[in-house]
């Protein structure tokens, strides 16, 4: 394995620690072409898709790439802005948000910066990005309140992957989760309640999550147990009671059984039902994407209209609320401990750098 080339070094250089945040990816274009390649990189990761490789290359060569990349460019045609996707956008946006809030408080050096696992900017690219920066220390958050194998797990994947290729690697610390922080349970619920001022409150609060397989809450993975404790903290905060409030799962991919009750047929159901209104929030989801935007605002509310309820009503992802970059940034403080300093003596440590250069030169460095 050939390691790749370590970035320019001059002694006495200030290092500084780094904060990657991760978000799941996007197409760079709402093309079939685009799509194609996005959906190729996602669904080869083995830990998205559990199935004997020969059997699913075949599938996925065969049927899955020839078919879905048309259907799911117009979706994303349908959510696409200008400024480009809504997950790279509100993602890019949070991290910038991040590092001046940050920096009201924390003194020292330090830099916050994003990647996405599939897609563009990718995680190697950006881990050298910040290794160039003078980054030798890198808190890796993925934007996934809720741990699974398939989200999570795999962003440490490729981190990890990464530090194997780098003759010099960083320090590195990982966020696993922040389902029941208490922060961000605060935010999301502050952001139902400032809906509700606005526009009323519902007969039923649906809180939807993405799905997976439902062999991975047999084998171990904890992502179901935590979606149903972040939908009962933010029901305790919004005191609502048991029969005003559902959480479901959404995003079902192949015919095999996934975590349930899904969305949609609990969207028909309460349709049929003549449910009077109904708000949907997505709560595992940091950023509106296609699965908030497409999925749930436009599937969705067709999906609960045609079979006879009365209003439906989505309410946006967390994006970058005020109260949100707020419990971002203590989260990420939190991560931080002993990396970062709120008094920090800049002329102090200019100092120390210069005198660390020139004993370096003293001992024969270059620079």
């Amino acid at each position: 394995m050939a390691l790749t080339p370590e970035p320019p070094f001059a002694h006495g250089s200030a290092l500084k620690p780094g904060v990657l945040l991760v978000n799941l990816g996007t197409p760079d274009a709402p093309t079939p072409e685009a799509v194609k390649a996005y959906l190729r990189e996602f669904l080869s990761d083995r830990r998205v898709v559990e199935l004997p490789r020969p059997i699913w290359w075949l599938v996925l060569n065969l049927f899955v790439l020839t078919r879905r990349p048309k259907d799911s460019a117009a979706r994303y045609a349908l959510i696409w802005t200008k400024e480009g996707s809504p997950l790279k956008i509100h993602t890019e946006r949070q991290a910038k948000l991040v590092q001046g809030n940050l920096g009201m408080t924390v003194k020292s050096p330090f830099m916050v910066d994003y990647a996405m696992r599939y897609g563009s900017p990718s995680i190697p690219d950006v881990l050298q990005r910040m290794k160039a920066q003078a980054c030798n220390r890198i808190l890796v958050l993925p934007l996934y309140p809720q741990y699974s194998a398939s989200s999570t797990g795999t962003v440490f994947d490729v981190v990890f992957d990464a530090l194997k290729r780098m003759r010099n690697a960083p320090a590195v610390r990982t966020v696993k989760h922040f389902h029941d922080d208490p922060r961000y349970i605060a935010a999301v619920a502050q952001s139902i309640r400032e809906d509700w001022m606005r526009n009323g409150r519902p007969d039923i609060l649906v809180m939807s999550f993405h799905g997976l397989p439902r062999f991975s809450l047999d084998k171990g993975d904890p992502y179901h147990c935590e979606c149903l404790k972040t939908g009962r903290l933010v029901a305790e905060a919004l005191g609502l009671k048991p029969n005003q409030y559902r959480v479901t799962f959404q995003s079902r991919f192949g015919g095999a059984e996934w975590l349930k009750p899904y969305t949609s047929d609990t969207l028909r159901e309460l349709g049929a039902a003549r449910t009077a209104r109904v708000d949907v929030v997505c709560p595992g989801f940091t950023a509106d994407c296609l699965e908030t935007l497409e999925e749930i605002a436009l599937e969705g509310r067709a999906d609960f209209l045609k079979a006879g309820g009365g209003a439906f009503h989505y309410i946006a992802c967390l994006n970058d609320r005020d109260d949100w970059i707020r419990a971002l940034s203590g989260i990420v403080a939190d991560n931080l401990g002993g990396w970062v300093s709120t008094t920090f003596d800049r002329a102090q440590a200019e100092r120390e750098s210069e005198q660390a250069r020139m004993r370096a030169l003293e001992q024969g460095a270059k620079s």
